[in-house]
């Protein structure tokens, strides 16, 4: 299976090739800036299965004291990735173009969510990260 996906503006674009795994939305507060959104939607991907194939030039990004951080585009603002010490290690969902065949499996730090989001019942969720088994 080939995932692909690009920022807004359509200049940077990537290509998957194995599977998302441990789809994810995170409710904190922090997620909720990085993303300007109620949450975030993201999955992990192994690094030698990412491939960037244009608008690599264009990239930015913003690294925390822990060496974690996401890669924007210069150009229209999409979060496009995470990044660990350089390497990308997951996606963000809303920029990946069609099915990609992944289920966010749970709702993170919903114990610290926005006062105006309504978790709807029935989800997975946790106040604070559940590790993965």
């Amino acid at each position: 299976m080939i995932i692909s996906g690009e920022c807004f503006c359509g200049d940077v674009s990537y290509e998957i090739t194995g599977k998302l795994r441990d789809a994810r939305s995170c409710h904190c507060s922090r997620c909720r800036k990085a993303f300007s959104s109620q949450a975030s939607a993201y999955a992990l991907v192994e690094s030698q299965d990412f491939k960037w194939l244009s608008g690599k030039e264009l990239l930015t990004a913003y690294v925390g004291e822990h060496g974690f951080g996401f890669q924007f585009c210069k150009k229209c603002g999409s979060t496009l990735c995470g990044i660990f010490k350089d390497t990308v290690h997951g996606v963000t969902l809303g920029c990946i173009n069609g099915d990609a065949q992944v289920e966010i499996g749970r709702h993170i730090y919903v114990g610290s969510k926005a006062s105006w989001e309504v978790i709807p019942e029935g989800v997975i969720a946790y106040d604070e990260n559940v590790p993965v088994a």
